[in-house]
C-alpha cells in the first residue's frame, strides 16, 4: 500500500530593525540570518518518489533540510525504485529514489542518475539459525534452489525457505544482480517491502531473506558473506560484497526548481556525510 510522508518542520525567524539601518542593508541582514550549512534559506516544495529502503536516509535529509529552510515542504513516497524511476520520468515527482543503478535503456530515455550512498545488502536468517556464514556462491544456490536445506550449509536438517521483494524492487534487482541469480530465484514469498521481509524473517526460523543493512533490526541474525561482516567500513573498503547504490534520479532536460536544486546540493555534498552516515548508509562523497 503506497503511503505518503510528509516531513514538516519550520523555524521562526526574526530580525530585528536597526535604527538608521537603509532598507539595503536590512535586506543584508535578513539574508544573513537565513543562511545555514545548507545553503541560502529556499521555500517551496521537493517531492521524491522511490525506493523504500531509502526511507531512513532520505527522510533525515529532508528533515533537516526543511530545519534549515523555512517555507520547504518536503514529501517522500515510498513506492519502491521502478515505481520512483518512472515518477520522475512522468514528471509526478521531482527527484526519483532508486535503490540501484539506471539501466542503459533508462539513461537512453533521458533519465541522469547521481549517487547518493553505498548499501549493503544484508543477508539475514532467524536469530534461532546456527547458520553465520555463506559465500556469495553457496548464497546464489540457495536461492536458485540447488541447495534446499540448511543440512547442507551446517545447519540443522530443515527445508529452507526463500523470502524475497516483489518484481521490480531496487533490493532484489541488486541482489539478483550480484549473486547472479536474475530471473533464477525460486522465492516462497514476494514481498513489498524491507520492513516485510524482516518481519517475515523473524517469524519463521527456517526463512532466509535479503534487506537494507540500513533496515535490519535485533528481530534477525546477518550472516557474514564470505566471512566479512556487513559493516559501513567493509562496505565503504568494498570487501563486502553484497552491496548496491542508493541513487537520485533526474531528468536531462529539465531544470530543478529551486528549492529542489538547494535540496539536491546540500544532500549530495559533504556537509551531508554525517546524516547519511548515520542513517545507517555510506556517504558517497
Amino acid at each position: 500500500m503506497k503511503k505518503t510522508l510528509a516531513i514538516a518542520l519550520g523555524l521562526a525567524l526574526s530580525i530585528a530593525a536597526l535604527s538608521g539601518c537603509s532598507e539595503e542593508q536590512a535586506q543584508q541582514t535578513e539574508a544573513s540570518s537565513q543562511s545555514s550549512s545548507a545553503g541560502k534559506s529556499v521555500t517551496g516544495t521537493v517531492a521524491t518518489d522511490g525506493s523504500t529502503s531509502m526511507e531512513s536516509v532520505i527522510g533525515a535529509l529532508g528533515e533537516y533540510f526543511m530545519h534549515e529552510n523555512e517555507g520547504v515542504t518536503f514529501t517522500y513516497n515510498p513506492t519502491g525504485s521502478g515505481s520512483g524511476i518512472t515518477a520522475v520520468s512522468e514528471g509526478r515527482c521531482d527527484i526519483g529514489l532508486s535503490s540501484r543503478a539506471l539501466k542503459d535503456e533508462e539513461k537512453a530515455s533521458g533519465l541522469e542518475e547521481t549517487v547518493l550512498a553505498y548499501d549493503g545488502i544484508a543477508i539475514i536468517v532467524n536469530p534461532e539459525n546456527a547458520v553465520a556464514d555463506l559465500s556469495v556462491e553457496q548464497i546464489a544456490q540457495i536461492y536458485k534452489g540447488e541447495i534446499t536445506n540448511w543440512s547442507e550449509v551446517g545447519g540443522a536438517d530443515s527445508d529452507i525457505v526463500l523470502i524475497g521483494r516483489e518484481a521490480g524492487s531496487g533490493t532484489r534487482d541488486g541482489f539478483e544482480s550480484i549473486t547472479g541469480t536474475e530471473d533464477l530465484c525460486k522465492y516462497r514469498q514476494e514481498l513489498t517491502s524491507t520492513g516485510d521481509v524482516i518481519t517475515t524473517v523473524s517469524q519463521n526460523p527456517n526463512a532466509i531473506g535479503y534487506a537494507s543493512l540500513s533496515a535490519v533490526e535485533d528481530t534477525v541474525k546477518a550472516l557474514t558473506v564470505d566471512g566479512v561482516e556487513p559493516t559501513e567500513a567493509t562496505i565503504k573498503d568494498g570487501t563486502y560484497k553484497v552491496q548496491r547504490p542508493f541513487v537520485f534520479v533526474t531528468k536531462a532536460d529539465t531544470k530543478l526548481t529551486p528549492a529542489t536544486q538547494a535540496f539536491f546540493d546540500y544532500a549530495t555534498s559533504a556537509d551531508a556525510a554525517e546524516i547519511i552516515t548515520n542513517a545507517g548508509v555510506v556517504p558517497a562523497n
